[in-house]
């Protein structure tokens, strides 16, 4: 990602990186190393890899998916299957030094193969599962265990969550490691064989936020419970005039609030007393949820969502209000973000582009737009292998490299 002006250069300004993959998790760890500084090539197969006209597609059938992903890099597409394109691709990340790629079982992709070609290689191979064999985020999800606690307590059939949270997950943990091994490489001259299994991600993030330990320790299976909030209190309410928001009470001052705001502080009082309920131990709040959740939705139900919001905002209480991508789109969240800028992309149109998320000397990295399919085959092969504008058009004429 070439450094925009009057932006600091990344810290990862210089290094090269070469991606071949689909999807989310690779090209999020390429797009996330290209905001950090990195000079990201994606190289795609002729006419585009699997994922290049995904949904959703603007207008014009340009994939916003697609240019969302691989914002900042730039593009090289070549003959993947034949020897001689092959060849072409093994050249580009034996120069540039680092690869990314989720295309396990080809040998001529392999940490072997091109190892042999450049030591100190940094090697990135995304798994579905650790053995090899294939998973997506949706299979995995279905084998973790969420689907079965996510929905209202009622439902018991799984409810699958539409975000892909362990190729997102995935994609920065990939990133996260291609940063340390540049570094290490830079330090010792080491290079770095990583793989990284999706499943993984998601087994060892469910082991750590206790889901997979609880049920080791204690034997016991979570179950859904719908908008609450496990082992504190939290709940969404609906107000007289239909907006729905999301209350949580993570300390003794919060749930006070919450409280003195429905005007259920002596009620609840009595309640205690007669129940023998201490409400100021969480654990005992989240136990007696569904009652602590009729004594306070009363008052939201009387209220418009401009009163609770309002009240809200005078209070302690950690809220939000339930909102769709269409009001998120057009509100102050991003009109006034310093992460947000606005963006012409080919095919898509001018909009506002998150950059990264991470402020690095006070500065968001701004966006850039994604490249056309092979825009830059020309370019790379001439720049990065030197190859004569003869021969380059000897290998677009043959099929071995493409310009679209």
């Amino acid at each position: 990602m070439q450094p925009t002006a009057g932006v600091p250069a990344g810290p990862l300004t210089g290094v090269r990186v070469i991606e071949i993959g689909s999807f989310v998790a690779v090209p999020l760890a390429g797009m996330t190393l290209a905001q950090l500084g990195a000079d990201v090539v994606r190289v795609d197969p002729v006419g585009g890899a699997a994922d290049y006209r995904r949904w959703p597609v603007a207008q014009a059938g340009t994939s916003i998916y697609w240019t969302g992903l691989n914002k900042g890099k730039r593009s090289f597409v070549a003959d993947l299957r034949a020897p001689d394109g092959q060849q072409v691709v093994q050249r580009l990340i034996a120069e540039a030094g680092v690869v990314l790629t989720n295309m396990a079982g080809r040998q001529w992709l392999s940490y072997d193969t091109l190892a042999g070609l450049r030591p100190d290689l940094i090697h990135l191979e995304v798994l579905g599962k650790a053995d090899g064999s294939t998973a997506v985020d949706y299979t995995v999800n279905a084998a973790v265990g969420f689907p079965l606690i996510t929905g209202p307590g009622d439902y018991r059939a799984p409810i699958n969550h539409v975000l892909p949270a362990w190729d997102i997950a995935c994609g920065l943990h990939g990133a996260l490691a291609v940063a340390a091994a540049v570094h290490r490489r830079e330090n010792t001259g080491q290079g770095a064989r990583i793989s990284l299994a999706l499943e993984d991600v998601a087994l060892a993030t469910a082991g750590t936020l206790g889901f997979l330990t609880e049920a080791m320790v204690n034997g016991t299976r979570r179950e859904p419970i719908g908008n609450a909030l496990y082992g504190q209190y939290g709940q969404s309410f609906t107000s007289s005039d239909g907006a729905t928001f999301m209350i949580v009470t993570l300390t003794d001052r919060h749930f006070r609030d919450l409280t003195e705001l429905t005007g259920t502080t002596e009620v609840l009082a009595a309640l205690a007393s007669a129940r023998d309920i201490d409400f100021s131990d969480e654990g005992q709040r989240y136990r007696n949820r569904d009652l602590l959740t009729g004594l306070f939705g009363g008052w939201f139900a009387e209220c418009t969502a401009d009163q609770i919001e309002a009240a809200l905002g005078e209070t302690s209480l950690l809220w939000d209000r339930y909102r769709n991508f269409t009001e998120v789109a057009a509100g102050q969240r991003v009109r006034d973000s310093a992460m947000f800028a606005p963006l012409h992309q080919p095919g898509v149109g001018e909009y506002l582009a998150a950059g990264l998320p991470t402020r690095i000397d006070g500065v968001h990295a701004p966006a850039a737009a994604a490249p056309e399919l092979g825009a830059d085959t020309v370019a790379i092969l001439a720049d990065r292998l030197g190859i004569s504008p003869e021969d380059i058009d000897k290998l677009c004429q043959s099929g071995t490299v493409a310009t679209d």
